[in-house]
């Protein structure tokens, strides 16, 4: 049976389907079976992020609705051969969702994958409980700042409330922090929450710790996962947090400020 595992944020914009595309592709690279659904109905982005929109001919929506069956509507990825894409729909309206068509795809992912991710649209409205309903595991994505760490703080609320595994009374989703976009000097600056903050206010376990990076940026716009440019400061957080999903003790990178050299200082240079 697969682990079932949600990429999830209250607010928009916080690089969740960035992380998702990344932790799928993260895993398929260590050797699992991995596929990841966009539950995004109407505004889907994972397939320009994975690099596939151009070979969408059916989705999530149409397996559902029984107009399709999953492996016509599952893409191959081009670059890892055991990680799978099932795009959302960018015509039909989240109501087209449904808590049992979810179930019965899921149930039939789970015989024929290892890792399940669900990339959740943002907020608390119909997809995203749908994304978050069946869940082994939440991936929760803020950004260090006060707004985006308040709305995930209501995510974690339905986590714990509006999923079978609360209506069940079985045992709690397992939950992860992913902080995104950080940057050491605007934290040392006061211009962004401290990591300490965020862990205090939201209490739950961090995963993983992405910096500000312009790799971020040009992956998506190459449609290809972050993960793969391991040259990159982004790419090798990505690396580090798919380890500690599967269970090993990875020290904790990019999280302090980097003095610069005289070099460095004299001819700059940025981060990849």
């Amino acid at each position: 049976m697969a682990k079932i595992i949600v990429v999830t944020s209250g607010k928009g914009g916080v690089g969740k389907t960035t992380s998702a595309a990344a932790i799928a592709t993260g895993l398929a690279l260590r050797g699992n079976k991995t596929v990841v659904i966009d539950f995004d109905v109407g505004l889907r982005n994972l397939d320009l992020i994975m690099g596939c929109e151009r070979r969408v001919v059916y989705d999530l929506i149409n397996v559902i609705q029984g107009e399709a069956g999953l492996n016509q509507a599952m893409i191959r990825d081009k670059r890892v051969d055991n990680l799978h894409i099932l795009p959302a729909s960018q015509t039909r309206d989240k109501d087209a969702l449904t808590e049992e068509g979810v179930e019965r795809v899921l149930g039939s992912l789970s015989e024929e994958f290892d890792y399940i991710i669900c990339d959740s649209p943002a907020g608390i409205e119909r997809g995203a409980q749908l994304a978050m309903h069946f869940a082994d595991e939440a991936v929760v994505v803020t950004n260090p700042e006060v707004s985006s760490v308040r709305d995930s703080d209501r995510i974690l609320g339905l986590l714990s409330s509006k999923t079978r595994r609360a209506e069940k009374n079985q045992e709690p989703i397992k939950e992860h922090l992913l902080i995104t976009r950080y940057d050491p000097m605007r934290v040392d600056s006061g211009d962004m929450l401290n990591l300490q903050d965020i862990q205090e206010i939201l209490a739950i376990n961090l995963i993983g710790l992405i910096p500000e990076s312009e790799a971020v940026l040009r992956a998506s716009n190459q449609g290809v996962p972050v993960t793969h440019d391991q040259q990159s400061d982004a790419g090798q957080a990505y690396v580090d947090t798919v380890s500690r999903l599967l269970g090993e003790d990875v020290p904790l990178r990019f999280h302090e400020a980097q003095k610069k050299g005289f070099l460095s200082r004299m001819f700059g240079g940025g981060r990849r």
